[in-house]
Order: C-alpha cells, then structure tokens, then sequence
C-alpha cells in the first residue's frame, strides 16, 4: 500500500486518482529523440543496417563500376529491372536509403563522442577517490601483519623507536610502486588510493573517432574521386583523357584537370585453362594482360595486369573486369571500296564464350550495312545445322553474320548501342529470313554479300580486356583511420579499469607501533585479473619494505 501523498497514490475518497505526468513538450521531445539516436545501442544497430543496406551492392551490377554489366541485366530480367531500379538497387552506394543510414550513422556516433570526450577529459583531471573505510569489502583484500616477527633484519626506512618501517614510509613506498606500474595515485594520510585503465576509454573514443574519420574520408573521397570504364583490344593504347573512355562517372568536385596524363597499350592477354580435371574442363584458372604504360613525361614500362591484381599509375588504379573477343574485320562496299576496317568487341554469350556482335558500316555505298554475328572459338555443329562452341579457346574459330541493308538510324541524333542492332526499317540480304544463308567466315578468309553489296574479310581474332580505371584520394585516409579504429578497439578491450588502494591500519593496543598493511583493488568492468594484481602488488610491496612475505603469496 502506497501512502495517500504518493504521486500513484489513490486519489480522493471518493473516486479514483488520477496520475498526473508530466507533458514532455516539444523541446523535450527533441531530447528524447537526440538522445536515443546518439546511444550506443542505436550507433551499433545503424553500423549492422549500413552493412545489411550494402549487401545488394554486391549481388547485382552497379552502374558506377559495371555499367554494362547493368545493361546485361536488364536484357536478362526485363521484368524484375524496372523494380530494382526504382528502388536504386543498381546505384545502392549513392540511394536514398543507403544514404539516410550513413548519415545518421555519422550524426549518431558525433552526438556519442563529444559528450563521452568532454566526460572523459573532466575525469581524466578528477583526483582519484578517497580510501574506503573498510577494504574486506573489495576485491582481491590481502592484509600483511607487520611488527617485530615479520620485519627482517636491516630493513629500509625503519623507525628507531619501534625498529619497524615507519607509516610515512610504507605509504611513500607504495605511491612510488603504484606510479612506476602505470596508476595515478593520491594519498590520504596513511593510504594510497591509486587508478588506471583510463586509456582504456581513449582507446574507445579513438575507434569511433576512426570511424567518423572513415566515414568522412569516404565522402569527401567520392567527391573528388572518379570511376571510368574502357574496353581495349589488343595492340590499341588508351589515354587517360575524358574522351578515351566508353563510360565515365566522376565526383562532385571533379574537374578535368584531375585527370594525370598517361598511355596504357593492351599487348597481349593470355588466358589459362584447366586442362587435366576433366570435371573441370576449360575452366579459366588464370588472366594475364602485359600492358605498356607511359606516364607524362616518362619511360615506357612493361608490367602485368591481372586479376586482384591492378596496376597503379598516375594517382588511378587500374582493374581488369572481363576479357571477351574481338573480332578484325574488313567491309567494303558495292563499289569496292573500304568502308570499314576496325576490332569489333563481341559479349560473351556462355561459359564456353560463344559471343554476339555488330557491325554497323554506314559509309557503305549504296546501301548502309549492318551485321548481326556469333562467333565461335571451337565451332562444333550440331544436328540440326546450328553451330556451338565446346572449348573457350580459339581452336577452331568461326564467325557468322546476318547481313542486313537499309537506314542504320546513326544519323538522327539518338544513342544507340554498338552491341546491337535496330532490324526494324531494315532488309535482311543474308540469314534466316532471307534466300542467301549466312555468311560463314574462319580467320583469313572473304565472302561477297548478296546483291552486290560488297564484301567482308575476317582477318583474324583478337583478345580484349574490359578495364576500370579508378581514382580515389581518400585511400590512404580511410587505411589510416581503418588502422586506427583497430588499434583503439583493442586498447578498449585489453585495457583494464581498475583501482587499487594501499593503506596503514595501526593495531589497538599494540605496545611495538605495530600495525596492518591492507590491499585491495576494485574493477570498472570486467577484469578477471584484478585480484592476482593486487596480490603482486602488495607482494613488491612488503618484499621492498623488508617485511616477509605471507603464504598466500
């Protein structure tokens, strides 16, 4: 029973009570909310959504780092794409919600470090706390008799009168124990009260510092930083110039004077295949592109790119992400002139890389030109009179187009793909849909197109790599503060908090000045150590005052 004044007491005789609490307002609803977002439990749950929220960044294709690879799937999921996209999947590091987490992750651990940082600074100059009455209450209590049968002969600082080590000196012994072994110490009287383990909070106020420095590291990293993409043949060099890349995704603050001029030629890109484990057969085991690069001003160096293995050049890292075929072709028209002559990329279609492309020749006279090809590495045709590739290598390279006539569509303004091709408007010469059958090509040879539309060389097969060029500036912020974050974690988790007190308790009655030394300690947190401290503490303690050492030593 509650009495009748207590706040939930019962009210009046003659009703009930009514509970009066008081309103919050919207001032303290702000505290309310503040204080709940820069608590340790919700820091900690934010870090775990940040990690959960990055997840999809690794399952699908980002449109910063694998824009076609975008493009891939969303041939190969039309429906579930537009979803995906809406929700930002496809950009997850720069979504909406990706971003609303990082951000309070970062106000949240600001609002957890000032305040922790002022507290800490203010105890760090507090005096330790006094004595305690009673040490048998604390943990680790020794207590050491110390009168004419435990001194040895000869000890230091002894009273004349009493022949014993005097208080003063016992305690002055111990203040200076108790500072060569890392504690702050105060003396009251005939005790020493001593503490340590304060790097312990440093240590923990340095890894969430750290962590702040990562996440601001990040931000203003991406801002200055850039991604590009480049696909490149073998024997063609690329120029880290705005225009030599196929897609480019700067920063914020990105000018193009950040771009550090340098060469970067493909010479040749071999690819290894298991041969032995038939279970395993044209697996690729290994990539390896030499490459030549130059930077401004500079010698020509011959290095290897492969994979998790990129090369460092003019303040940009430079990925190998894919490799395919491509295809050196020749067109020439119905006049018999060269209308194109370049290395047509093709995508790999399996794992055995058949692969589709396009060749587009809009100066071809008199009709423009456009070509749908598969090529096969290790052609096999199978009984229905389709082709197939059985190996990833070129063993047995063939190429097969679809020759269509008619208005490309390149000159009306729109963007188009080069890896595919628009057949609508357009007449097929050469393929499925037409009398002529598909033109059938194998490295070296020429055919001429129906209707007189000209010709086509395959001159050979050529391997390319696609590359990510990549600029970050805050790479070495982030690894220092990473390093950091680490090293104060583990000063906050090796670190003990204790105290430890030493204290002179004289005996009642005693004719000698005899009296008791008292040691104790208590922890601030756990320290499964703390009583074997303390116990090696009052062991140098009476070893250095010349007092003999109890059995429980």
């Amino acid at each position: 029973m509650r009495p009748s004044d207590h706040v939930d007491g019962a009210g009046p005789a003659d009703g009930p009570g009514e509970v009066n609490q008081p309103k919050l307002g919207f001032l303290g609803y702000v505290r309310y909310f503040w204080r709940q977002l820069t608590s340790m439990r919700t820091a900690l749950f934010l870090l775990m959504m940040l990690a959960l929220a990055a997840i999809p960044g690794s399952l699908v294709p980002q449109r910063t780092a694998d824009p076609n690879g975008v493009v891939q799937y969303k041939a190969d999921h039309p429906q579930l794409f537009p979803v995906l996209d809406k929700l930002q999947v496809f950009d997850t590091y720069t979504s909406v919600w990706f971003s609303a987490i990082y951000l309070l992750l970062f106000v949240s651990l600001i609002g957890c470090i000032i305040p922790r940082t002022r507290h800490h600074w203010q105890a760090l100059r507090t005096r330790p706390p006094r004595t305690p009455a009673r040490l048998t209450r604390l943990a680790g209590y020794r207590s050491v008799p110390v009168g004419p049968d435990t001194v040895a002969d000869g000890a230091r600082g002894t009273d004349p009168a009493t022949g014993l080590p005097s208080a003063d000196h016992a305690v002055t012994r111990a203040m200076a124990l108790l500072k060569r072994s890392g504690y702050r110490v105060e003396r009251f009287g005939d005790s020493v009260s001593a503490e340590r383990g304060y790097l312990r909070e440093t240590g923990n106020l340095v890894f969430h510092a750290a962590l702040v420095g990562v996440l601001v590291a990040v931000g203003i990293g991406g801002g200055f930083g850039y991604t590009g993409q480049r696909l490149l043949v073998e024997g063609q060099t690329f120029s880290n110039v705005l225009g030599s890349y196929d897609s480019f995704n700067p920063g914020r603050w990105f000018q193009q004077t950040d771009l550090k001029g340098y060469n970067l030629t493909l010479d040749k890109f071999v690819t290894k295949y298991e041969e032995r484990n038939l279970d395993a057969l044209g697996q690729a085991t290994d990539y390896s592109a030499t490459v030549t690069s130059q930077a401004k001003g500079g010698q020509p160096t011959t290095g290897r790119l492969g994979v998790n293995d990129p090369l460092s050049i003019g303040g940009t890292n430079v990925y190998l992400l894919g490799n395919g075929y491509a295809m050196d072709v020749t067109v020439r028209d119905g006049d018999g002139n060269v209308a194109f002559q370049d290395d047509v990329p093709f995508l790999p279609a399996d794992a055995n890389y058949t692969s589709t492309g396009v060749v587009k020749v809009p100066d071809a006279a008199p009709d423009q030109l456009g070509m749908v090809g598969f090529f096969y590495p290790t052609a096999v045709k199978l009984g229905t009179g389709a082709f197939t590739s059985n190996y990833p290598d070129a063993e047995n390279p063939l190429l097969t187009l679809q020759v269509y006539t008619g208005n490309l569509g390149l000159d009306d303004g729109v963007p188009r793909s080069v890896y595919q091709l628009d057949t609508s408007g357009l007449t097929q010469i050469a393929g499925t849909k037409s009398e002529a059958k598909s033109i059938e090509l194998k490295p070296g040879q020429t055919k001429t197109l129906p209707q007189g539309a000209g010709s086509i060389t395959f001159n050979g097969v050529k391997r390319y790599v696609s590359l990510d060029v990549h600029h970050d500036p805050s790479q070495l912020w982030v690894g220092g503060f990473a390093v950091l974050s680490v090293l104060g974690l583990l000063t906050s988790l090796f670190v003990p908090r204790r105290r430890v007190w030493v204290k002179v308790v004289p005996r009642t009655g005693a004719e000698h000045g005899e009296y008791d030394l008292e040691y104790a300690g208590l922890a601030r947190g756990e320290d499964p150590n703390l009583e074997r401290a303390v116990a090696d503490i009052a062991a140098k303690h009476v070893s250095d005052l010349g007092v003999r050492i109890p059995s429980w030593t």
